[in-house]
């Protein structure tokens, strides 16, 4: 049996959140942002800032292709749907490499994938074949089971390629837990762009600055890809009940907090907060309602219900997820500890 490699790894280190363990991500400084007692007595985060908690993401060297999670973390498994949160990248391949993550399954949960350069073919168990490309929106709704692989597309594996991008799951309402499956892409052409002074707003999915995107979204649903020219700043409002911001490259700042690539600025509800950029700089805003109640990871499985979990496990073990058309292998079920 091939052994895992690339960043294959990232999807294998996913494990169970019912307790912080050492690999989740923690908080570098946390408050109960503005109003009484916010923030006295806390590093890093002054007096009367928008800010509740700064997380830092834990780097994953995955043999020359690093992914940066900030969620889950402690005290934060999720902000509004948003459960999992990795940064992919930048990396760059020599010809004839790429990303090969193999057949997995999911439950659960939505997977949505963006990137800012480079592509990747995604497949699934539903027989959709799709490549992604920057600015575009891959959603796929796992509900009670799919199974799909990415990989590097064969015309950008043969010759030396980029990947940077963001992958994040959104937990399902309760209520969705168990639906179809289903795969929707959306080209950057049909989302909609907000345009202030030095600041470019892509509403990737829910709403925000006054615009919806179209992608089909099970809930209030707050996620923006954020461009700032140098000194650019923009109001992040307070609409949404859960927000964060997450600084993919450049320098910013929140309320006078300074932050670096790699670092998740949770935001105080009900407080609006101005970032502004000390140079260019990328950045993803997510949120929105919170997960209607507790849920439980193990590798690629999200559920309310743990059984439901040890379900899956026994469905991939003994093989009855569908198949992906096309492909012959499989990542192997991790060892349960």
């Amino acid at each position: 049996m091939r052994r895992p490699c690339g960043i294959e790894r990232a999807f294998l280190a996913r494990s169970p959140h019912a307790r912080t363990t050492d690999t989740e991500p923690r908080a570098l400084a946390s408050g109960p942002g503005k109003g009484a007692g916010a923030h006295a007595g806390v590093a890093g985060v002054p007096m009367g800032s928008a800010i509740a908690t700064l997380v830092e993401a834990r780097k994953r060297d995955l043999g020359g292709f690093t992914v940066r999670r900030v969620l889950p973390a402690f005290p934060h498994r999720t902000v509004g749907p948003f459960i999992f949160f990795d940064h992919m990248g930048p990396v760059r391949f020599e010809a004839g490499n790429g990303v090969d993550v193999r057949p997995h399954p999911h439950i659960g949960l939505a997977t949505v994938t963006y990137l800012f350069i480079g592509s990747l073919l995604h497949r699934d168990s539903l027989g959709v074949v799709q490549t992604i490309r920057p600015g575009d929106v891959n959603w796929m709704t796992a509900g009670r089971g799919v199974v799909h692989s990415e990989r590097t597309p064969p015309d950008a594996r043969a010759v030396p390629h980029a990947l940077h991008g963001i992958q994040t799951w959104i937990a399902l309402p309760q209520s969705f837990e168990e639906s179809e499956p289903s795969f929707h892409h959306h080209p950057g052409a049909t989302l909609p762009v907000v345009r202030r002074d030095g600041a470019t707003l892509h509403v990737i999915a829910g709403h925000a600055f006054d615009v919806y995107s179209p992608v089909r979204v099970y809930g209030d649903t707050l996620y923006v890809a954020i461009e700032l020219k140098s000194e650019a700043s923009i109001v992040l409002p307070a609409e949404h009940a859960e927000r964060a911001v997450y600084l993919v490259d450049g320098l910013a700042h929140i309320d006078g907090t300074a932050l670096h690539p790699g670092t998740l600025a949770v935001l105080a509800p009900g407080e609006t907060a101005v970032l502004r950029a000390l140079e260019p700089c990328r950045a993803m805003l997510l949120g929105g309602a919170h997960v209607d109640g507790e849920r439980h990871i193990w590798w690629n499985f999200v559920s309310s219900r743990r059984e439901r979990i040890e379900q899956a496990k026994q469905d991939w073990a003994q093989d009855r997820f569908a198949k992906v058309p096309g492909e012959v292998e499989r990542i192997p079920l991790p060892d349960a500890h």
